[in-house]
């Protein structure tokens, strides 16, 4: 059996998002910690999934959405553990080296949103029409973490306002990666 630790964005994800779906149906994917919604204290997402990672001997796949990415650059970035691959959904555009002026700008995000290879298999999931990234921008992103890139066409920002329930072409992703 594989873990997957699923990594929520800023918010909480509706009933109906892939994420929860997920998690609920399949004891194979846990949350890495139980999406907290606003404010994003990045140093506390991190501090969470690092002890989620750590728990376990057992390679965890980390599927991330959204601001979850972010978290994962910057765990990647500051720690190692047992992580076989991620699976990062939509993260949202910051530019190279961008820190917020203010914790305010960004819900209390802190620090330097890296872009670096990662220190294992990754793929970056890009939406056509997002609103929170170009398709050129997810381009980049995947290139500077050294992750494969899927087109998953125009999908919006992927969540439950674009209508995503179950998304089963992300489902074939995650077995891609174990």
């Amino acid at each position: 059996m594989t873990r997957h630790l699923v990594v929520p964005g800023r918010g909480v994800p509706s009933a109906g998002h892939w994420s929860r779906s997920w998690v609920s149906a399949d004891p194979e994917f846990a949350w890495a910690y139980e999406p907290p919604g606003p404010p994003f204290i990045a140093a506390d997402r991190v501090a969470a999934l690092h002890a989620a990672i750590s728990a376990d001997d057992e390679p965890a796949v980390l599927v991330a959405h959204s601001a979850g990415c972010l978290i994962v650059a910057v765990w990647a970035s500051e720690h190692t553990g047992p992580v076989h691959a991620a699976l990062l959904v939509t993260p949202p555009y910051v530019a190279p080296g961008w820190t917020p002026e203010s914790p305010e700008t960004f819900d209390g995000f802190v620090g330097t949103v890296p872009r670096q290879p990662l220190p294992f298999r990754s793929i970056v999931v890009a939406s056509r029409n997002d609103p929170m990234a170009t398709f050129e921008q997810f381009e980049a992103y995947a290139r500077d973490c050294g992750s494969e890139l899927s087109d998953a066409g125009p999908v919006g920002h992927l969540d439950s306002k674009t209508g995503f329930g179950a998304w089963h072409d992300g489902e074939r992703l995650v077995r891609s990666l174990k």
